[in-house]
């Protein structure tokens, strides 16, 4: 999916670089981004033919991390702790940052404030090679094959993601789901006004077949968008 054409003024993470050539990583994300030219979203997640889920989930976990990203950095002009004092879907909806280290308890934080947090806390497990391993799916030759067949059979069959992969995937995308959520209930008028709506519909309606489809966030975590996730799905 092309954001280049958003505009942003403010502060951002800087967006996750594409997987080195020669790994899997690089070989999903590619077949990632044919699946999305076609225009079809719901084929677009689907996991490919023999491929491994939590590759999958990697990948796109890189790739909604920056499209999040970029979203937010095209309204944080107009979410300021002075307009945003408390990060929040809609009137119904608050929701407070911790994440177990400078924040051990749920603590009441301005929009942008909780946005920035929630970013640096994405990259930070996005950037530790114990979580995301950044070398999955080399080419490797025959003699390192042997080698490992020689020396321990039982590491080729290894998975290089940690036991609790997915438990760290989910609680990611149950929290970018908030920054979609605080967008369209609270900055929908800036959005419009800078003609980024259909990039917007676009990116959150990939987002919630991707989660529907591996089954990554609760419903009623999705309940403040609930009417919205009818309305872009009842579309196909």
């Amino acid at each position: 999916m092309n954001f280049l054409n958003l505009t942003s003024k403010a502060k951002t993470f800087k967006p996750k670089k594409n997987a080195p050539e020669g790994t899997k990583q690089h070989q999903l994300q590619k077949y990632a981004e044919a699946t999305l030219g076609s225009g079809n979203l719901k084929l677009a997640v689907v996991l490919p033919e023999g491929e491994n889920l939590d590759e999958w989930l990697a990948v796109n976990t890189y790739d909604f991390f920056n499209q999040v990203n970029m979203l937010y950095g095209t309204i944080t002009e107009f979410c300021t702790p002075q307009l945003c004092p408390v990060m929040s879907a809609g009137s119904k909806y608050e929701y407070h940052w911790s994440d177990g280290d400078k924040y051990k308890k749920p603590t009441k934080l301005s929009a942008p404030e909780y946005v920035d947090h929630l970013m640096e806390w994405v990259q930070q497990q996005l950037d530790d090679e114990s979580i995301f391993p950044s070398k999955i799916g080399n080419i490797v030759n025959i003699f390192q094959i042997l080698f490992v067949i020689i020396i321990d059979a039982d590491v080729a069959s290894r998975d290089p993601f940690p036991p609790n992969f997915q438990i760290l995937v989910k609680n990611i995308f149950k929290r970018l789901f908030r920054v979609y959520a605080h967008i369209y209930l609270s900055h929908i008028q800036v959005i419009e006004a800078l003609e980024e709506e259909a990039h917007l519909n676009t990116s959150f309606k990939h987002y919630i077949y991707f989660v529907q489809e591996f089954q990554l966030i609760d419903k009623r975590e999705l309940q403040p968008l609930a009417e919205l996730i009818t309305s872009l799905t009842s579309q196909d």
